[in-house]
């Protein structure tokens, strides 16, 4: 009888050995994967989303070489509108392009606050199109 205690003592004695050790290794451990979280998708620029559409490419050149840059930007309001707000106000059909046009050559006011938007005599109604054209193409 003294060989079952010392072997049952020996068998518990490895039982809680194992047990304090994790379990025998046929047991599944709990692992913790640390894999990185997904990247945000990256938001393209508008001019990487249309660098190859000609009402863009053109529109936003007369843009640049006209005054329109004093009164107004792509994302903030300074005196006149954000172009991204006259995008987000009208949507880009031909009564409005043709509208926005005739507005941008003959002047406007009271469409976007006091402040009137002055004449522009010296531009083409057809360049005008095509500026108002871009200006639309920037709804988010």
């Amino acid at each position: 009888m003294n060989f079952s205690k010392v072997a049952s003592a020996g068998v518990i004695a490895l039982a809680g050995l194992a047990y304090a050790c994790g379990g025998s290794s046929d047991t599944k451990s709990e692992e913790t994967t640390n894999t990185p979280a997904a990247a945000p998708a990256k938001e393209m620029s508008f001019d990487e989303m249309y660098k190859d559409n000609p009402d863009y490419v053109n529109g936003l050149a007369l843009v640049k070489e006209s005054d329109c840059p004093s009164c107004h930007m792509v994302e903030r309001k300074i005196v006149g509108p954000a172009y991204k707000d006259v995008a987000e106000k009208y949507e880009s059909t031909e009564e409005n392009i043709e509208t926005l046009a005739k507005r941008v050559v003959a002047g406007n006011s009271g469409e976007w606050g006091e402040v009137p938007m002055p004449a522009h005599p010296g531009l083409s109604e057809d360049d005008a199109k095509k500026m108002v054209k871009y200006v639309l193409m920037l709804k988010k």
